[in-house]
């Protein structure tokens, strides 16, 4: 079992490796399919999985992190914020997608879908306010 630094939460973060290090997995999993779906987006698992790696196993973070198809993508996000144009384009049609499944096939109250486009609204705005490329030298 890996070494925890004194004041990081080390008995927390052992006592839910395992679920971190699964969530981790699911997720990778997710990203890979979305990597070959045009719908689900491939991503914000991965970043969900690298947070899940971080707090579970070093050696599968590092893994992750240095990915020659995934790596370049994550290390752009977590050094500059810059989301591809190409992910927000498939963000913001997820979304829209699920919110006209909503409206029109599940017909949900119009409590429920004023939240859920409130929501929806705030994530792509977020998405969309990242910058599309790291800058430049």
């Amino acid at each position: 079992m890996e070494q925890e630094q004194p004041g990081t939460g080390g008995a927390e973060r052992s006592r839910f490796r395992f679920a971190f290090m699964a969530l981790g997995f699911v997720c990778v999993g997710l990203g890979v399919l979305g990597a070959f779906l045009p719908l689900l987006p491939t991503t914000p698992f991965l970043l969900v999985a690298l947070w899940a790696f971080s707090r579970s196993s070093r050696r599968f973070h590092h893994w992750l992190y240095t990915h020659p198809r995934f790596g370049p993508r994550l290390q752009e996000w977590n050094e500059h914020g810059a989301v591809p144009v190409k992910v927000k384009v498939s963000a913001v049609s997820a979304m829209a997608i699920s919110f006209g499944f909503l409206a029109f096939v599940a017909r949900v109250k119009w409590p429920v879908l004023a939240a859920a486009g409130a929501l929806i609204l705030v994530g792509a705005t977020y998405v969309l306010s990242r910058p599309s490329r790291p800058p430049g030298p």
